[in-house]
């Protein structure tokens, strides 16, 4: 059975809570999961000590299990001082879309015809 650490949505429209379990990876992300380890609410400010609460001790027992967090959970897990920091790389992240990159070499295109006069 592959595990994992993830959020669990509730909470109203536009009013997410989350709650932090450890469930199956096969079930569905707001059904079933094995134990609740705690709660993140994103509504709160970041350095509010509410925002993210975690049963450390589960989450080692689960971690010791084999489970596997996701990039989110990994993240809290980080901040908490229980998983090394990963480095993350996202070179797509600075590249502008088609769209932008089009008007720039139009842009680019008509700065050079006067130019050229």
């Amino acid at each position: 059975m592959s595990m994992k650490i993830r959020l669990a949505r509730g909470g109203s429209k536009k009013r997410p809570h989350y709650a932090i379990v450890a469930s199956d990876s096969r079930m569905p992300r707001d059904g079933r999961f094995i134990e609740k380890l705690g709660t993140y609410n994103p509504l709160l400010a970041k350095d509010s000590e509410d925002r993210v609460k975690m049963d450390v001790e589960r989450v080692q027992y689960w971690l010791g299990q084999g489970a596997q967090p996701t990039d989110r959970v990994a993240r809290f897990l980080e901040a908490a001082g229980l998983k090394a920091k990963t480095v993350r790389n996202n070179p797509k992240a600075a590249v502008p879309g088609k769209a932008a990159q089009e008007r720039a070499a139009k842009k680019a295109a008509r700065n050079a015809a006067p130019a050229e006069e």
